[in-house]
């Protein structure tokens, strides 16, 4: 039976995964494995035609109350803002708080079922071919080898498609 998901928490996992392989505590990995996704989600929206500027967003909003205590984390090419949460330990930003992890950790294992961990296997085991820094800086295209196909544009947008096991473990 295919696995039918959208590609965001396709990238999400990846990125989760590469976090990981990079020596990011789960937690944090899961945190900026969201950030990168939603990132890479708000540029291909703004491709599209479907989301405002950031920079049109950010006119009207007030400055962050809170700074991060790191430099950002360079993941897939994403710079990404990391928050201590309540217990110290390092988040990615969600806005001006920490994320938390349990909730994208809820997130992937509605999008993927009980096929979770079979996709993160398969991850895992791209991810380990590389060394860490070669695949931070690789990463991303091998998410495009891999990822679901969607139509291009606006009727993409959210669509569901298969993700394939063996692309995942043949991708180079």
């Amino acid at each position: 039976m295919p696995l039918v998901v959208n590609r965001a928490p396709v990238l999400t996992l990846w990125a989760t995964v590469v976090a990981e392989r990079l020596g990011h505590p789960a937690d944090t990995a899961l945190t900026l494995g969201r950030a990168v996704s939603w990132s890479a989600a708000r540029v291909k929206a703004r491709n599209i035609g479907r989301d405002e500027r950031q920079a049109d967003r950010d006119a009207d909003t007030p400055a962050l109350a809170v700074v991060h205590v790191t430099a950002p984390v360079l993941l897939l090419g994403k710079m990404i803002r990391l928050f201590p949460n309540a217990d110290g330990e390092l988040r990615a930003a969600d806005g001006d708080q920490p994320a938390y992890p349990a909730g994208v950790q809820r997130n992937l294992g509605n999008a993927f079922g009980d096929r979770l961990a079979e996709a993160r296997a398969a991850m895992k085991e791209l991810a380990a071919r590389y060394d860490p820094a070669e695949l931070n800086r690789i990463g991303f295209r091998l998410y495009e080898r891999f990822r679901p196909d969607i139509p291009l544009g606006s009727p993409g947008w959210g669509a569901k498609a298969a993700l394939e096991i063996d692309k995942i473990l043949s991708a180079t």
